[in-house]
Parts: structure tokens; C-alpha cells; sequence
């Protein structure tokens, strides 16, 4: 999927990334493959609909994943349109993790209905470790405390 010669392939992932763990970083480390830049959206807690608020802050989940050496550029999502920050970016390919809730055909469609002319591709690996997302980490945590 990367291109060659003199052109630049830029690569954008999104999500949430609370609670960095291992699956993070399979996720940002596969859309890297995928081009020669990564940008990372980091979704804003106001934007964030489809599971609970975040626990830690939009700073420092920007923060922290700015920090990734796997990570080009990283920056705060719009917090009313999702699409802002893809104008600006400007990507050659929209990475999407495995778990993530977006339809493909339709995401493709409404970015092309917006003038953008890049491809939707969903990374397909995914890890299986106990402890790779944000959800299983909190449900352990609270376990730990709840015997105490």
C-alpha cells in the first residue's frame, strides 16, 4: 500500500487512548506500515458517544501519544466535527483499528461526499493479551481495589 519515489504517503489513525496498552501500539505501529507519515487524531472526551467518558484528560491522552516514537504528529479532534481535523491533515490513508465502530463503505462515502480523496483501510491485527484495552485495565484495577 505505500507508495514510492518522492511522494510522501500520509497515514491518519484515530481513537480514543485511554489508558495506553499493548493493543495501542500494535494499532499506531501497523498504520505506520502503511505510509511514511502518522498522524493521530486523539478524540476529544466531549466527542467521545459510543462507550464511557475517558479518565484521563484530552491534554494528557494528547500527550501521551504524541510521545510514541512510532507517532509523526499527533493532535486534539475537532469538538464539533469530526471531519476538521482530516481537512487540515489532509491523509492519503485513514488506518482504523480493528475494534473500531466506523462502516468502511460509509466512511469512505461520507469523506468522499467532503471532497476527500483518500482510502479507508482497517488494520486486521489485533492482540488477545489480558490486559490490552483500556476497559480490561480498569476492570482489573477495580478488582484489585474492591478486595482490599
Amino acid at each position: 500500500m505505500r507508495y514510492t519515489g518522492d511522494v510522501l504517503v500520509r497515514v491518519l489513525a484515530t481513537g480514543t487512548f485511554d489508558l495506553l496498552h499493548p493493543g495501542h501500539i500494535l494499532y499506531l505501529s501497523e498504520a505506520k506500515k502503511m505510509g511514511d507519515e502518522l498522524y493521530v487524531i486523539v478524540a476529544r472526551q466531549s466527542m467521545i458517544r459510543h462507550k464511557p467518558e475517558p479518565i484521563i484528560p484530552d491534554e494528557q491522552r494528547l500527550e501521551m501519544v504524541s510521545s510514541l516514537k512510532v507517532v509523526d504528529k499527533a493532535l486534539l479532534g475537532s469538538e464539533s466535527d469530526i471531519f476538521e481535523p482530516i481537512m487540515e491533515i489532509r491523509p492519503d490513508i485513514i488506518a482504523l483499528g480493528y475494534d473500531q465502530g466506523f462502516d468502511i463503505d460509509r466512511l469512505q462515502n461520507d469523506l468522499h461526499d467532503r471532497g476527500f480523496d483518500c482510502k479507508v483501510v482497517r488494520v486486521g491485527q489485533s492482540l488477545t493479551c489480558p490486559l490490552c484495552s483500556s476497559g480490561k485495565i480498569i476492570k482489573k484495577v477495580l478488582e484489585r481495589y474492591q478486595q482490599e
